[in-house]
C-alpha cells in the first residue's frame, strides 16, 4: 500500500478463492498471492478491449506486442510459480534491472504465527478482510494498545529495533476447521515479533475461553 497506494492494493480474506475474486473485481491487471505462495495474475475484459483499440492504431508497435503477449505468459487459472519467474526475468531485462534491485523492493517484517485453543471459535469475529477482530468486545482495542507498546518499546531499545516507527501489527482469526483462534504478529525485530505474537496469544486466551496454556516464544520478555 506504500507503494502502490490504497487504490492500487486490495487487502482479502484469507484462501485463495477470495483473492483471486478480489484480483478479478478491482482491476484492469489483477495480481494475487499468498505467503505459502498461492497467486498468479489476471487480466480483465477491459484490458483485452483496450488492446483491441490500441491494435487498430498502433498495430506492430513493440510496446504493444509485448502486451499483448502478457496473457499468453500466464497461467491465469492456476497460477504458474515458473511462467511467473520467466515474466519476472524478462521484464528486468526489458528494464535493465537486476534480480538484486527487484528483490530490494520489498521487505518481510521479522514475523510469528501461532494458535490458540479454544472452547468455542464461532465466538470470534471479523470484518470483511479479517485485518480487525469484531467480537468479542474489547479484543481489538486491547490488541490495538499491544501493537503500540511493542513501537514505544521500540523507542526506547536500540537503534536497530525500528526507532519506535509504527511497525508492529496483529491479526486473529477463528480456524474454519477446528476450534483454535490463528494468530499473526509482525514487528521491527524477531524479538519484538515474538513479544507482540506472545501478547495477543494471551489476550486471545483471556477474553476468548482460551484452554490449556497460551503459547508462549522464547524470545519474548513477557
Amino acid at each position: 500500500q506504500t507503494m502502490g497506494g490504497d487504490a492500487n492494493v486490495k487487502i482479502a480474506k484469507t484462501g485463495v478463492k477470495h483473492v483471486h475474486a478480489a484480483a478479478h473485481h478491482y482491476f484492469d491487471i489483477g495480481v494475487y498471492f499468498e505467503a505459502n505462495g498461492h497467486g498468479t495474475v489476471l487480466f480483465s475484459d477491459a484490458f483485452h478491449h483496450f488492446l483491441a483499440q490500441a491494435d487498430s492504431i498502433a498495430r506492430g508497435h513493440v510496446a504493444l506486442r509485448r502486451l499483448q503477449l502478457l496473457p499468453a505468459l500466464i497461467n491465469q487459472a492456476v497460477g504458474d510459480a515458473l511462467s511467473d519467474l520467466l515474466l519476472v526475468d524478462a521484464i528486468l531485462q526489458l528494464t535493465n534491472r537486476t534480480i538484486q534491485t527487484w528483490d530490494g523492493l520489498y521487505k518481510d517484517l521479522p514475523s510469528r504465527q501461532c494458535k490458540v485453543k479454544v472452547r468455542d471459535r464461532t465466538m470470534i469475529r471479523t470484518n470483511e478482510n479479517e485485518t480487525k477482530c469484531t467480537a468479542p468486545d474489547g479484543l481489538q482495542e486491547a490488541l490495538d494498545l499491544a501493537m503500540k507498546e511493542v513501537d514505544d518499546d521500540g523507542a526506547t531499545g536500540s537503534s536497530s529495533s525500528g526507532g519506535g516507527t509504527a511497525t508492529s501489527r496483529a491479526f486473529v482469526r477463528p480456524s474454519g476447521t477446528e476450534n483454535v483462534v490463528r494468530v499473526y504478529a509482525e514487528a521491527s525485530t524477531m524479538e519484538a515479533a515474538d513479544a507482540l505474537a506472545t501478547k495477543a496469544a494471551q489476550l486471545v486466551h483471556d477474553l476468548c475461553d482460551g484452554i490449556a496454556v497460551p503459547p508462549k516464544f522464547p524470545s519474548s520478555k513477557m
